[in-house]
């Protein structure tokens, strides 16, 4: 491609005139992604830009088509962007599942309403996710603490019948160590810390990585254009897709968070030792001024994540370099001192019982978590007031709906590897006190919330049985000619109906998210109240009541147990099979477009990089050759054809025509992120490029139309494509054509009528850039 661009700049204004007849068809693929042999349909292509990572694609015989456009009149050039290896890529991205709650609060800083003004209001909303997220790395760290320090060295080792069923912690018992030096237990807890500080340090490590490698790419650089009405998308702000300081400034910050937690589980309890009678004075002032410092740091650790958002209308370059260093070593200081200030000798300190501690510390994150989610329903629902939009998922409460969802995972996660723990720990289940009580009752809740899913799984299928009954006689109108075949119909009614099953996923969500905030209320008030475990706490109570309960934490251990192993499991296989880290590169495909705005520990964002490398290659093509060009995105592609059409100036934008199919684009991304994808921002977009068609199939539980109001809609929106394309067999489908839904769409005729409609529309010549001299008296546009 840069040799094709140099003849064309070689050559003069003849040879762009001439090469605007051209015109060039960019392909960009959907989820689980695919080889550039096949896009293009040819098993001969090249790499002409980009790298390992992301790359535009030729067919060999197209690589000099700018040299060559007598020879592509009638017909496009076709390049493929691969973006695949982004997301699914080396064994090292099955550590990625780690960070699963990260991810999906992240998602939640995106799905605010949309709204006219209200800047703080905005703003505020943005603030709670922060927070929320904060909670999750503090509840992440506090769970290792848990492990590390509560269960095996302070416990385990502390117990002589635990220690002798493992050796490897015989060091650590008094009993079998016969009082040895790191048997004292300051000791022993200096010596756990190790764990949870190593897991910040993995996820501060593969944050920096990451942010390396995406949020450094730059976008083209060009001017914000007036939004008055606030109908265009933010998507097409300067800076959206460049979030390197925000991301660096929170790395920081959640860094710091997460040793300073680790110090704090240190420091307290050999605090609380120093202030018993008889205690070291010096210890106990010590042990007062450590904690007080490690408050007033945790207050600057707050103050960090509330001051600062994401700043979208410029390209912000900057760094805060002092803060960005100096934060997590400040942290990493504080807690060599309480290893430190903890192994200092202590005569007459054993260890009895659970960790003083973590019960409360558990109990308080899960109370702030409850507050942060309720305050943001609130800011969500008058966000919402300000500009209804009936299509929004939840009436605009999805944001505070899926925060919910990703405290409840970080619950899980965290209450899952403790019960685990504990139980290898303790296999028979005498030796050790075990976890704090609220992530027991915790564990106990979940057959209740299974329950729930059950009964509304089970309306959903009635719902479907229904919906496949009306489905029958719109097959039968599709295909009118065709002699019956009863199966054949019920198959195709059956996948039209289970195609619709996506638009009750808010329901699901709204259901998942209200029962979960009940149910933890619940198990947190239980705790509270009686310091027991379930069964225990119910000990007096009616037989009927007893047994529930004692089913209950019977069963949600199991529960808990069973999800550990498969999550365990599956993380293993997807480190070794490449298959499998494909198909959790789906997940991320899906979870990962948007930038990390609320969580600095999430995924990273690959559209950071595929935005840019398309808005790159769509305005070079457009300036260069001054030829016409359709992007064509096939579902999540066209979300990010979506995006870079937005980020291109509106001069280049006027000569890109986009052509989506199997598109989530309003289906999901409109109803979830009205805020940037609402009927507003979409009419826009069709508005500002040339042309815009959109395919969509009934069969198809992803891809569905735009939507958009007005007469824009049809102009938009073609009607559903058949599926299958012939109900029986005949002369061109002798064979019986299978139900396509969600893929294979370039099969149907319907799309070469539609790219062949867009580039007659597209005009065929169009005037050449302007000379330099002139670019450089316009700073702005030379700029871009």
């Amino acid at each position: 491609m840069e040799r094709a661009q140099e003849r064309v700049s070689a050559d003069g204004p003849a040879q762009g005139a001439q090469a605007s007849a051209t015109a060039l068809e960019l392909l960009v693929h959907g989820v689980g992604g695919t080889t550039p042999q096949t896009m293009l349909n040819d098993p001969s292509t090249v790499r002409i830009s980009g790298d390992d990572t992301a790359a535009v694609f030729r067919r060999a015989e197209d690589v000099d088509a700018e040299s060559r456009p007598e020879d592509y009149r009638g017909r496009p050039v076709p390049e493929a962007y691969v973006w695949c290896n982004l997301t699914s890529g080396n064994s090292a991205r099955a550590l990625w599942l780690l960070l699963l709650p990260f991810m999906v609060v992240n998602l939640a800083h995106w799905m605010r309403p949309s709204t006219r003004g209200h800047r703080r209001t905005v703003r505020l909303y943005g603030l709670l996710v922060r927070l929320a997220g904060l909670t999750l790395t503090v509840l992440l760290v506090a769970a290792a603490c848990e492990v590390a320090l509560d269960l095996a060295a302070w416990q385990c080792a502390g117990t002589r019948a635990c220690a002798e069923r493992h050796t490897w912690l015989g060091f650590l018992s008094p009993a079998l160590s016969h009082d040895g030096w790191w048997s004292a237990p300051g000791r022993r807890l200096a010596l756990a810390a190790v764990v949870p500080a190593a897991l910040t340090g993995l996820l501060w490590y593969l944050s920096r990585r990451t942010w390396s490698a995406y949020e450094s790419v730059r976008p083209m650089p060009h001017r914000a254009e007036p939004d008055e009405d606030t109908s265009r998308s933010a998507l097409g702000s300067p800076g959206f897709w460049y979030g390197r300081r925000l991301v660096a400034r929170l790395r920081a910050a959640h860094t710091a968070a997460g040793l300073l937690t680790v110090a704090s589980a240190v420091a307290s309890s050999a605090a609380r030792h120093d202030r018993l009678p008889g205690g070291s004075a010096v210890l106990d002032t010590l042990g007062w001024s450590l904690l007080a410092t490690l408050a007033a740091t945790a207050l600057v650790v707050l103050w960090v994540v509330c001051r600062r958002g994401r700043s979208e209308n410029r390209l912000d370059q900057e760094l805060d370099e002092h803060l960005v260093q100096r934060l997590p070593l400040a942290a990493l200081a504080l807690l060599l001192l309480a290893v430190l200030y903890a192994g200092w000798e202590r005569p007459g300190w054993h260890s009895t019982g659970r960790l003083v501690g973590g019960g409360a510390t558990f109990g308080g994150i899960a109370v702030i978590q409850g507050a942060l989610v309720i305050a943001l329903a609130v800011v969500a629902r008058v966000l919402y007031r300000t500009r209804p939009d009936r299509r929004a998922a939840l009436r605009g409460l999805a944001g505070p709906a899926v925060a919910t969802l990703a405290c409840a995972l970080g619950g899980v996660m965290s209450g899952g590897v403790a019960q685990r723990v504990s139980d290898w720990l303790d296999g028979t289940g005498t030796f050790l006190v075990g976890p704090p009580v609220l992530l027991t009752w915790q564990a106990s809740v979940m057959p209740v919330l299974f329950v729930v899913l059950f009964v509304f799984c089970g309306w959903l299928a009635r719902r479907a049985w229904l919906l496949r009954r009306a489905e029958l006689g719109g097959v039968q109108l599709d295909y009118p000619s065709e002699p019956r075949d009863a199966a054949r119909t019920s198959r195709i009614a059956s996948t039209r109906a289970l195609a619709t099953l996506t638009d009750r996923a808010p329901l699901l969500i709204a259901v998942v998210a209200a029962t979960t905030l009940v149910l933890g209320a619940g198990a947190i008030v239980g705790a509270q109240t009686t310091d027991e475990a379930p069964a225990p706490a119910a000990q007096d109570a009616y037989a009927f009541v007893h047994g529930t309960a004692q089913t209950a934490q019977a069963l949600g251990s199991w529960l808990i147990g069973l999800g550990f192993i498969l999550f365990v499991t599956w993380g293993r296989r997807a480190y070794k099979d490449a298959s499998a880290r494909r198909t959790i590169g789906i997940l991320w495909d899906v979870g990962t477009f948007w930038p990390r705005a609320a969580h600095p520990f999430a995924p990273p964002c690959y559209a950071e990089r595929a935005v840019p490398d398309l808005t790159w290659r769509m305005a070079t093509w457009t300036r260069a050759t001054g030829g016409r060009l359709v992007i064509s995105g096939h579902s999540q592609g066209s979300v990010l054809a979506a995006a870079a059409a937005w980020q291109l100036e509106p001069s280049d934008r006027k000569r890109v025509a986009l052509l989506t199919y199997g598109s989530p684009i309003e289906r999901l991304y409109g109803r979830w992120f009205p805020a940037h994808f609402g009927p507003a921002a979409l009419t826009s977009l069709h508005h500002d490029v040339d042309c815009w068609r959109n395919l969509h199939r009934l069969t198809d539980p992803i891809g569905g139309p735009v939507r958009l109001p007005g007469d824009c809609g049809p102009e938009v929106d073609r009607a559903p494509l058949k599926d299958p394309l012939a109900y029986g067999r005949t002369a061109a489908h002798p064979l019986p054509a299978p139900i396509l839904g969600h893929s294979d769409y370039q099969a149907d005729p319907a799309f070469a009528e539609e790219r062949e409609r867009l580039l007659a529309r597209l005009r065929p010549e169009v005037p050449l850039p302007r000379p330099a001299a002139a670019a450089q008296e316009d700073p702005g546009r030379s700029s871009a």
